[in-house]
Order: structure tokens, then C-alpha cells, then sequence
């Protein structure tokens, strides 16, 4: 399976400092590592086709509303891996073609006319000529001609290598097809971690909005405090430096949401410039956790990748006995069909037939040599299905464990904003009657920045938790509509 660099995760989930955000991160990089994704780094089209693509030719007039479908649907047209993956199927089936030609009869037609002339003496008739029976023999005959029009076809009627060898590219052929499959399964993967992100994104924007607006609210009235000399010079600064701390938070969750934005455009293909802005949310849904047998054992009957090792070893072993084959005589039959004479209108029927029986006897090692490598190449088939199928239980065992931890942390992070929220209504007042500085009203709006960042990036990684459940089980197309309810 190739390896892919997904979640878009290297700017740290829009570049919150706060220990729920790096949380965030590496349990989405773990999560989707297991599925041949890595995190580190910037991931382009470079390191892995899947964040590249084929953009539209013309940007949609005016501002388009992608929703979640919108952007799998375009994706699945215009991502690089996907494109890439139904290329390689059709090359797949050439190969068939050109291995079954070897087994097809071959028929050619030809119309010949010539006009030669001949010297006996380059054919070793000159030291006969002066005497003997070749004494009248002219040094050169010709000028002549003649007219030819003639049918051949060659057969090989048996010929055990090629057999196996077009059989090994009928596999060879399924084979690509599964990767297509599983292609488009990573390209949906990838999608949907982008996308999921961007909504992550735009939500940190509104939370940085209105944490502005409070600070702002909470600046503006230790200023009237202090004109009326009921409120010190240092409460004003406290509150000064905090509506600065959340301006400046509000500035980078904004460049991080337009990038995250550049990001998914990439992936599914939109066209250069294009402006749009996200149609879909990503509310919390309980999601049932599934039985871990049964989702083995669905995934194992699934997987588009365990289907292509399991082909791919199929050809190999079909190699192997192509490469054995190679000891064994083949049998060819030719034969043609056609006129000859002196002129078009002066010919007579004509025909041959050949058959061929070729033993081989002694080839330089070259059939050992394909025996070696074919049984290489098996060996390399059989350890990569049992890798594989060790993936997919690795997978599935993650996929699981991300689901029910995620779903966890996200009623605990519903929790702590309720809590925050109403922490920070309190110490408003007790600072609006007097009772105490603006210190504890500073402290409780930091601890509802932390509460709402630990929601958005809770909400995030369990909507991806489903995405990568989907993947686990390959069926992501079907799966993630369905996880995600449309969305």
C-alpha cells in the first residue's frame, strides 16, 4: 500500500501552543500512519501523488459552497493518486494484450513485385564457366520480374511459458484494478482528513473571534474602572495584554484556516484560484464502537489491498511456473498461401506449410537464472499478503481504540467549556461588583481558550477516528458518507 503523508498536520492543528492541540496531532498522525500515512514533514505531490492533482481548467463563477461530498466527488476525479492508479490499470491490461498475442494466431497479407537481375559469378559459378558443364552458363541472368500476392500465418500451438505467462497478466490485470480501489479508498482518506481539518480550522477562527470580543469588553471596562478611580492602573494592563494575546491568536487562526483551505483545494482539484468557502459542519454524533472479530473479519473480506496481495501472489506463483516452463520444447506450425507468376494476370496458386518442434537443449543458465527470480519474487508475494494482513488487524485494533478514546475526550471537552463558561461568568461579576481584580477574570478566560480548543480539536480527531474506520474496513466511499451522516 503506498504511503502516504495525510492530515496536513506539520502546522500543528492551525498552530495552537496548548497541549490539547499537540495531543490532537500525534493521535491524528497516529491514527492515520497505520494506514500507510505519514504526518511529518510539509506533504506535497512530491513525497505521495495523493496530495497532488490534475486542477480544473476554469474556476467556477463566484464563490462555490463545497460541501463534504462535493469535495470526495471532485476529488475522486481529479486527485493525482487516483488518476495515476487508473493508468497503471489500463497499462495492466495492455500487457494482457501483448501476452495473449503470443498465443493468437498471427496473419499477414503481402503483394510483391520485383524486377532483378542476377550475377552467377557472386554465386561461385565463374570458375565453371570457360568450361565443362557450365561452359554456356551466362556470368549474369536478368533482367526478370515477377508478381507475388500471398497470405501467412504463423501459430504457436504450444508454448507452456507463455501460457502462464498470459494467465500471470489476467492477475497482473486484477491486480490493478484493486489498486484502484484502494487508491481511491486513500484519496478519500486524505479528503476527508483535509476537509475535517479546514471545518477544525474555521472553527478556531469563530472561537478567536469571540474570545477577542471578550477580551476587548473586559479591556474597555478596566479602562472606566480606572477613570473612575475604582479600579488600578495594573488591572488595565492585565486586560490590555490579554486583548493583544487573543488579537494575535486570531491572526494566526485565520492564516492557518487559509492555508488549510489552499491544502484541500490541492487534493481534490480545484481550480487555481478559486474561492469557496465550507458548506458542511462537523457536529459530534455518538458512534457505536463495532465488535473487534467482526470488523476483522469484514476487513479482511474487503480490503481492496489484501485482495490485490493475495492476486499478486497469484501471479507470482504463475511466474515461477512460466520461468520453469522455460526447459520445456515448444511446438510453432507456419504456413502461407498465394499466386505467383509473371504478371498480374498470369499466376498460379502456390502454398507452404512448416511445422516447427524447438527442444531447447542448452541455454547458458538463462532459464535457471528466470527460475531464481521468479522464486525470489514469490517469496517477496508471500511475506508482503502476511504484512498486509498483519496491517489490516493493526489497523482495525487503532481505528477502534481512536473511536472510543475520541468519543471520551469529546464529552469530557463539552464538559470543560460548560464549566469554563460558566467560571468565567462568575468571576465577571465578582470583578464588575469590586470583589476581587481582573486577575481571575484573565485566568478564567484562558482556561475557556483551553476548554474550546480541547472541544474543536476533540470533535476533530473523532470525526477523523470515523474517516479512518471507514478506510480500516475498505469501504471509505460508502463508509464515510455513511460515519458522517452526508457530512
Amino acid at each position: 500500500m503506498p504511503v502516504l503523508s495525510i492530515l496536513l498536520l506539520p502546522v500543528a492543528l492551525c498552530g495552537q501552543s496548548s497541549s490539547s492541540d499537540s495531543t490532537a496531532s500525534s493521535t491524528g498522525g497516529a491514527m492515520l500512519q497505520t494506514s500507510g500515512i505519514q504526518t511529518s514533514g510539509v506533504p506535497t505531490s512530491a513525497q505521495n501523488p495523493v496530495f497532488g492533482s490534475v486542477p480544473e481548467a476554469k474556476p467556477t463563477p463566484g464563490v462555490l459552497q463545497l460541501t463534504f461530498s462535493d469535495a470526495i466527488e471532485r476529488a475522486l476525479r481529479q486527485n493525482l493518486a487516483g488518476l495515476l492508479s487508473e493508468y497503471n490499470t489500463i497499462e495492466a491490461r495492455g500487457e494482457k494484450w501483448q501476452r495473449l498475442s503470443d498465443l493468437l494466431p498471427n496473419v499477414n497479407a503481402d503483394v510483391q513485385e520485383a524486377a532483378q537481375k542476377e550475377s552467377l559469378a557472386a554465386l561461385g559459378f565463374e570458375k565453371f564457366g570457360h568450361s565443362g558443364a557450365f561452359a554456356n552458363v551466362p556470368q549474369v541472368i536478368g533482367p526478370f520480374s515477377y508478381f507475388d500476392v500471398r497470405a501467412s500465418a504463423t501459430q504457436r500451438v504450444f508454448d507452456w511459458k507463455s501460457i502462464q505467462k498470459y494467465r500471470s497478466s489476467v492477475v497482473g490485470e486484477s491486480v490493478a484494478r484493486f489498486n484502484l480501489k484502494d487508491a481511491r479508498d486513500l484519496v478519500v482518506l486524505a479528503t476527508g482528513s483535509a476537509y475535517l481539518q479546514a471545518i477544525a480550522g474555521a472553527a478556531r477562527v469563530e472561537t478567536a473571534q469571540a474570545q477577542v470580543e471578550t477580551a476587548k469588553a473586559l479591556y474597555d471596562k478596566a479602562v472606566a474602572q480606572q477613570q473612575a478611580g475604582v479600579a488600578p492602573a495594573i488591572d488595565t494592563l492585565r486586560a490590555q495584554v490579554e486583548y493583544q494575546t487573543r488579537q494575535q491568536q486570531l491572526i494566526a487562526a485565520t492564516n492557518d484556516f487559509a492555508k488549510q483551505k489552499i491544502s484541500l483545494a490541492r487534493v481534490i482539484g480545484l481550480a487555481t484560484g478559486q474561492e469557496f468557502v465550507l458548506a458542511d459542519k462537523a457536529p459530534y454524533e455518538a458512534f457505536p464502537i463495532p465488535d473487534l472479530e467482526t470488523s476483522l473479519q469484514r476487513a479482511y473480506s474487503l480490503r481492496s489491498d489484501y485482495k490485490a496481495a493475495h492476486d499478486r501472489l497469484v501471479a507470482a506463483q504463475l511466474e515461477r511456473n512460466a520461468a520453469t516452463a522455460g526447459y520445456f520444447p515448444t511446438l510453432d506450425l507456419a504456413a502461407n498461401f498465394g499466386e505467383i507468376g509473371l504478371a498480374p494476370g498470369d499466376v498460379l496458386p502456390t502454398y507452404a506449410v512448416f511445422g516447427t518442434l524447438n527442444i531447447p537443449i542448452f541455454q547458458g543458465g538463462k532459464v535457471h537464472g528466470d527460475v531464481l527470480k521468479a522464486e525470489a519474487s514469490l517469496r517477496q508475494a508471500q511475506a508482503q499478503m502476511a504484512d498486509v494482513r498483519a496491517l489490516i488487524d493493526q489497523d482495525i485494533r487503532n481505528a477502534l481504540l481512536d473511536l472510543k478514546s475520541s468519543a471520551d475526550q469529546v464529552e469530557v471537552a463539552q464538559s470543560s467549556v460548560n464549566l469554563a463558561e460558566q467560571a468565567l461568568t462568575q468571576s465577571q461579576d465578582r470583578f464588575s461588583a469590586g470583589v476581587t481584580d481582573n486577575l481571575e477574570v484573565v485566568q478564567a478566560q484562558e482556561a475557556l481558550a483551553t476548554a474550546h480548543e480541547s472541544l474543536i480539536s476533540s470533535l476533530y480527531l473523532h470525526n477523523l477516528a470515523k474517516v479512518s474506520f471507514a478506510r480500516a474496513l475498505g469501504r471509505a466511499e460508502e463508509g464515510v458518507r455513511e460515519y458522517l451522516k452526508g457530512k
